[in-house]
Parts: structure tokens; C-alpha cells; sequence
């Protein structure tokens, strides 16, 4: 049988390699999720800082271009409360189509489009 001092050892000598194995688990985990996040970046197009600007800009001009306003974008739907009054219980918009369109016609006009082999030409 152990002495308490033994006892005492031991669970410090446990709690300090959980403590060394936890980081190690952790600074694993960091190493995995930053490599599987340059595996998946690898082969994405490079962009300057200007450039993004670029495409943010052209993101709010497209939505800018589209009207919130017109009230045949929505479906709406109406309720009654008790004591009488109406309230407006839903909102949707119906022609999300339109917004996307608006946004990657202004996206569209930062880049040319740049020509790809086909299996013809190969």
C-alpha cells in the first residue's frame, strides 16, 4: 500500500502529464486545422488587398442597385391580434435571384474571364 505522500506524488506526477499531453493535444489539433485550411486554399486564385476592396465595393454597388423598396419583392403575411390589432407576422423575400444577379454583374465587371482547354484542344 502507498503513503499518502506517494499518493500525493503520483496524482501530481498525473495532473502534470495531463496538463503537458492536453497542450500537446491542443497544439496538435492547431497544427491539423492549419494545414487542412492551406490544403483547401492551395489552389484558390490569389488576391491583393486592393482587390478585395475591389470586390467588396462591387458586392455594395450590386446591392445598392437592387429595390428594397418595391413591395412586390415580399411575401407578406398579416395576423390580428386580440385586442384587434394588425401586425405584420412575416416577410420574405421572393426574388432572391435578382439580388444575386445584381451583385455578380457588378462582380463580374472586375475580372475577364480567362480561357480554359477543353478535352478538344488537349
Amino acid at each position: 500500500m502507498k503513503t499518502k505522500e506517494e499518493l500525493e506524488v503520483n496524482l501530481a506526477t498525473l495532473k502534470l502529464l495531463e496538463a503537458e499531453t492536453g497542450i500537446k493535444h491542443e497544439s496538435f489539433k492547431q497544427q491539423v486545422q492549419d494545414t487542412e485550411k492551406k490544403l483547401e486554399d492551395i489552389n484558390k486564385p490569389k488576391l491583393t488587398p486592393l482587390q478585395f476592396d475591389k470586390i467588396q465595393e462591387a458586392v455594395e454597388e450590386g446591392v445598392g442597385n437592387f429595390s428594397f423598396d418595391d413591395e412586390d419583392n415580399y411575401d407578406k403575411s398579416f395576423a390580428m391580434e386580440y385586442d384587434g390589432k394588425v401586425y405584420l407576422d412575416s416577410i420574405d423575400l421572393t426574388c432572391t435571384h435578382e439580388l444575386v444577379e445584381k451583385i455578380v454583374e457588378e462582380v463580374y465587371k472586375l475580372f475577364t474571364e480567362a480561357e480554359c482547354p477543353t478535352e478538344e484542344q488537349e
